[in-house]
């Protein structure tokens, strides 16, 4: 078992720091089984207890997953790997529609709200004591969450979507639990959950959202938890609608003791309405990042939920980063009074390259989904084939397998660099990618 490489240490911490040098090196490799407790608390002639410790601190790092009886092995995808280092680079002269950028032109400029940020600074500054949230951003994103109709309550302010869902996973569970995801998915999102040591379950998701007998399937299986994307889903574009979001809740309504967080990275860049799900469960979080409509570069979203989840959030906060900048905060306050950005321009924008080559490719026989936001995903028979040849193409897309569990392959292409005579140029070379490569014969 395991080859060359021999595990040592006589602590756990010793144990656990030797595993994480093999993988790092390349000499344990995903899915390789680690020896069992007794077995390697033998060789090295430690108390099992002690091995147990050190599989626990791996396991909570993302290093390893367990499967009761069957033992320990080697995470497919430690989190020293993230799904984003799965990329596809363009070749020269080539057009990058893998990243799942926003489209730069649509994006505000920044410079006179962090001026007037700034200005604000030096006449006030932010001192320790200081609220976490800045009032008049607060109170901002409270109003646009009461039009929306998510359910009132407590405010934080949070580093992106990702440190938010994090924040709150971290609240409530614990490693070994389970944790129902959206599949085809958000690749940092399912990085993430393992590497706290949950356990993902996947649900498949349609247009509208996850599909509510998988819902049902994950929770009845033990999942604690659910993560549901309310628009312009990643890869897929799905929206949850109105009816999707009535049985949804339904499903909810039936396990109360789920803790439910939504993601509502789209506000901003589409035009579809909000369907929130929040308040069917006891606990529950909706989080809205700025990144896809002002940059993800401000590293900033807000997050609501029920009193005990953001009370939680905001004390293990200030006990890390304390809060993020209101710096941040006062200058994203100020694009939103200013109306940095046409929400229905935007979506618009998206839209009409998302639909464009939707429908050019069904013209051509080719089935594509795209109903919000910025990415149009293409079921496929085979990833590998179909992406190294619309490299040689001159085009780089996203292999499915970042964004998969036990879905079917696809393909992600973001539409955002797309420029209109772009649209057939690509559907053409997309179609011919799909085609299975014809035998030939050599005499």
């Amino acid at each position: 078992m395991l080859g060359y490489y021999r595990i040592e240490g006589r602590g756990a911490a010793e144990i656990a720091d030797s595993v994480e040098r093999g993988v790092g090196s390349g000499a344990l490799t995903p899915g390789e089984p680690l020896p069992p407790l007794r077995e390697l608390a033998a060789e090295l002639g430690v108390n099992p207890n002690t091995v147990a410790a050190a599989y626990r601190t791996l396991r909570d790092r993302g290093v390893i997953e367990t499967a009761g009886r069957r033992g320990s092995r080697i995470r497919q995808r430690p989190a020293t790997a993230p799904r984003e280092s799965v990329r596809v680079e363009p070749p020269a002269g080539g057009v990058d529609i893998s990243t799942g950028n926003p489209d730069p032109a649509l994006l505000p400029p920044l410079a006179t709200a962090f001026a007037a940020s700034a200005d604000r600074a030096a006449h006030a500054p932010v001192l320790y004591g200081a609220p976490d949230a800045d009032p008049g951003f607060a109170a901002l994103a409270r109003a646009a969450l009461d039009a929306d109709g998510v359910p009132a309550g407590p405010l934080a302010v949070t580093s992106g979507s990702l440190d938010a869902i994090e924040r709150v996973l971290a609240a409530h569970l614990r490693p070994g639990d389970a944790v129902a995801v959206e599949d085809p998915g958000w690749g940092s999102l399912l990085d993430l959950v393992p590497a706290l040591g949950l356990r993902p379950v996947p649900v498949a998701v349609d247009d509208d959202g996850p599909l509510p007998a998988e819902l049902e399937r994950a929770l009845g299986q033990g999942a604690r938890a659910a993560v549901v994307t309310d628009r312009a889903q990643n890869p897929t574009g799905a929206a949850v609608s109105q009816a999707r979001a009535r049985e949804l809740r339904a499903v909810l309504r039936d396990r109360p003791g789920t803790l439910l967080i939504e993601d509502d990275h789209g506000h901003g860049i589409v035009d579809l309405p909000l369907h929130p799900l929040a308040g069917v469960t006891r606990t529950w979080a909706l989080v809205r990042s700025t990144a896809k409509a002002y940059g993800p570069d401000l590293r900033l979203a807000v997050l609501t939920g029920d009193p005990l989840t953001v009370d939680r959030v905001r004390g293990r906060q200030r006990l890390g980063p304390g809060w993020v900048s209101h710096l941040l905060q006062r200058a994203v306050a100020h694009l939103w009074e200013a109306g940095a950005t046409d929400p229905a321009r935007v979506a618009g924008a998206y839209g009409t390259r998302r639909t464009a080559l939707v429908d050019a490719l069904a013209a051509r026989g080719v089935t594509a989904r795209g109903r919000s936001g910025m990415n149009v995903w293409v079921p496929v028979r085979d990833e590998t084939g179909p992406v190294a040849r619309l490299l040689q193409a001159g085009w780089a897309v996203a292999p499915g397998a970042r964004f998969r569990l036990a879905s079917p392959p696809g393909l992600r292409v973001t539409v955002s660099p797309l420029a209109p005579g772009d649209i057939d140029r690509l559907a053409d070379d997309l179609t011919r990618a799909l085609r299975p490569a014809q035998a030939g014969r050599y005499d």
